[in-house]
């Protein structure tokens, strides 16, 4: 007697099908988060939990840390301007640190781009076109608020940048472990509300907006 194995394929996180690093635009944005730049990665991992310790942790406000910072700063170069005339050094300049227009223009493009995105996809699933969608949508919400309500907004604020200069890397170097856990995770999700599809979801009555194409 023959045994029948069911398998499923191992799909992509996400369903994507580039690699990750154009996923995530293929740029020096995507290099910074993949710790392919690890000067400026780590400089941004620094510099958020030096913000986040200063802020959250020893309770500065942000007008009194950035007078303190402008008076050491006056007092730095007035010590080496001085200087300069007795030990024959450069006279201090400001350095000229700016952003591009055409690199601006691109950054708000891609915000504007995802957050169009983001509103269409949410209005698309309000309509009622798929109700297990609908209601795992609404789920998430519901969790993100709850952990939202557990954290100060700059605490959160550190995470998601913590998580964004960790995870990605990670998932990166441990890609098919990952895809593999997701995969049979998704699998065995699909598997029980396909069950609880024909009892529960299909009596549910749907809007107006799922009958429209």
């Amino acid at each position: 007697m023959a045994i029948t194995v069911r398998t499923h394929r191992t799909t992509k996180l996400f369903g994507r099908e580039r690699p990750l690093h154009d996923a995530l635009g293929g740029h020096k944005a995507a290099d910074i988060v993949l710790w392919r730049e690890r000067r400026v990665s780590a400089s941004i991992v620094a510099g958020a939990t030096v913000a986040w310790y200063l802020f959250e942790v020893a309770e500065y406000h942000f007008l009194s840390l950035a007078c303190y910072l402008a008076m050491l700063g006056m007092l730095v170069v007035f010590i080496w301007a001085n200087a300069s005339a007795f030990f024959n050094l450069p006279a201090p300049r400001i350095p000229e640190i700016f952003v591009s227009e055409r690199t601006t223009r691109q950054v708000i493009l891609a915000l504007h781009s995802r957050l169009t995105w983001f509103v269409h996809r949410l209005y698309d699933i309000a309509c009622g076109k798929d109700i297990k969608m609908f209601i795992l949508t609404v789920f998430s919400l519901f969790i993100a608020s709850v952990i939202a309500s557990c954290f100060s907004s700059l605490t959160l604020l550190y995470l998601v940048v913590l998580g964004t200069m960790t995870l990605p890397v990670m998932y990166e170097n441990y890609e098919s472990e990952v895809d593999h856990l997701v995969s049979t995770a998704v699998h065995d999700l699909r598997s029980h509300v396909g069950d609880m599809d024909s009892g529960v979801f299909k009596k549910i009555p749907r809007g107006r907006g799922a009958t429209a194409n």
